[in-house]
């Protein structure tokens, strides 16, 4: 097979690429190879699981660039978390979420905005159970001022300015609800030592996303389990282990990997931290991952090396390049005026 692929024309490789990435990803939504660094795409519930007091992250993912239809990802989002007034066990997170996906020559584009609420319950020091929602709002559309159309060929040559013939305008939009609940629990030994486990479920209505109103296009219920574990291993070293499990409609996904974290300096005020490590997805893409911590900014980047048939066809084992930047300010409060909360 590959041999008889091997002798098409270029062109033709690409349409069968594009062909095939269609029949495989159509449900696909947005993901991350570092989803542990954009929690809240991954469940509610750890919306405000993190030591300090307001998490800023932003994320970016550009993924099959080498080809005429890439994938472009970007993400930011806040969170915080704090106590209720008259329950020591109990504490709540908020956040706000923001993704942005967009590949193809039409610009076909996916933009939600997310409330995210979560309750924390402290059953003991080292046990933590979390419920969170997730209310937003999406829209999707696509432009077509980038493409041409059959009605366009003259014969000749082709002529942008004769009409494409086609019953739509320069942009098409929809726009619907998003939903979403999570569960997690953690256990905490200390700081860097933890496991999390959660899961999620994600478009919980099914929203219609059909662009016409007469039509049925439920979006899939997306499922989620998720681990996130750091193991104190040495005074100056730490072990995580991450893994991800999602299934949407005939869609299946599963990402483990591990880092290993090296801490240069844990001085006060001049902390840093190096990470290195690999992670592996199941559609045969292998994920090297690098990150560094300057205090409480942290950065990190990964590459997906896509070893399947996709890069048969087109003969490149390119894949995607990711990265994630994060800051956690830690509000110091007046020991008269403040309220202990548990560290996570």
């Amino acid at each position: 097979m590959r041999e008889i692929v091997n002798l098409l024309p270029g062109r033709v490789k690409w349409l069968l690429f594009v062909c095939f990435c269609s029949l495989q990803l159509w449900g696909q939504d947005l993901h991350y190879s570092q989803f542990y660094n954009s929690p809240q795409n991954v469940n509610p519930a750890l919306t405000g699981m993190f030591q300090g007091t307001y998490r800023y992250t932003g994320s970016m993912r550009d993924q099959w660039r080498f080809v005429p239809v890439p994938w472009f990802t970007m993400s930011g989002a806040f969170d915080t978390k704090f106590a209720a007034k008259n329950n020591e066990k109990l504490l709540f997170g908020a956040g706000l979420n923001l993704n942005h996906d967009r590949q193809g020559d039409s610009k076909m584009n996916l933009s939600t905005l997310n409330l995210q609420l979560a309750t924390h319950y402290v059953l003991s020091p080292k046990h933590i159970f979390s419920g969170g929602l997730t209310l937003g709002f999406a829209s999707r559309g696509f432009d077509t001022r980038s493409l041409t159309w059959d009605k366009q060929w003259d014969g000749e040559v082709f002529n942008g300015n004769w009409s494409s013939g086609e019953a739509f305008g320069a942009l098409e939009r929809i726009y619907f609800l998003e939903t979403g609940f999570g569960l997690n629990y953690r256990y905490q030994r200390s700081p860097r030592t933890y496991v999390d486990m959660g899961t999620s479920v994600l478009h919980l209505l099914e929203p219609n996303q059909a662009f016409y109103s007469n039509r049925n296009a439920h979006l899939p219920q997306r499922y989620s389990l998720s681990l996130i574990s750091s193991l104190r291993i040495a005074d100056a070293l730490d072990l995580q282990i991450h893994a991800l499990q999602q299934y949407q409609a005939s869609y299946e996904e599963t990402l483990v990997g591990a880092l290993v974290k090296f801490y240069l300096s844990q001085a006060r005020g001049k902390q840093i931290h190096l990470h290195a490590g690999l992670g592996y997805r199941t559609s045969e893409s292998l994920i090297p991952t690098a990150a560094i911590q300057y205090n409480n900014i942290y950065v990190g980047l990964s590459y997906d090396v896509d070893t399947n048939n996709y890069n048969d066809i087109v003969g490149s084992n390119k894949g995607g390049l990711e990265v994630h930047v994060r800051y956690i300010f830690t509000k110091v409060e007046s020991l008269r005026n403040a309220k202990v909360c548990p560290i996570y």
